[in-house]
């Protein structure tokens, strides 16, 4: 099965993610008006059409900011990938840093950490600075009500 795959530890993360992200969208897209809906239905629009052309547009700032958050929530999470996997090549690097800091005789290499936590945090930071307008819209979005 699952034990000691990727796969396994993608289906647990997106376990771990979705409740929060649905109860976020959800208000995300409470907070579009029921006028906006209806005028799309009165113009003919089905609902496939209505989530793509209408909705959509209207909740893409929700959307980015969930998916910045489910994905820093996994790619921190650290629980997981020490239980279910158990060969080394497959470790994710939250994993792998436990082994630097816990070094020979219990001595803390602290460069080697400190080298880690930047390789960890440039993809992070990467991600977040592609994605900031929307990260901010949808922050504000769910500020002011």
């Amino acid at each position: 099965g699952l034990h000691n795959t990727l796969t396994g530890l993608v289906c647990v993360y997106v376990t771990l993610q979705l409740p929060f992200s649905i109860f976020m969208m959800r208000n995300a897209f409470d907070a579009v008006p029921r006028e906006i809906e209806e005028a799309a239905r009165m113009d003919g629009a089905n609902n496939v059409t209505m989530l793509v052309k209408v909705m959509l547009p209207l909740v893409w700032p929700g959307v980015v900011t969930i998916a910045l958050f489910a994905f820093l929530g996994a790619w921190n999470e650290f629980l997981a990938a020490l239980v279910l996997m158990t060969d080394q090549s497959k470790f994710t690097l939250p994993v792998m840093m436990t082994a630097l800091q816990s070094g020979r005789f219990g001595a803390i290499d602290w460069g080697a950490v400190q080298a880690g936590v930047t390789v960890m945090m440039v993809p992070c930071l990467i991600l977040f600075l592609a994605l900031q307008r929307f990260y901010i819209r949808g922050l504000m979005a769910g500020a002011v009500k």
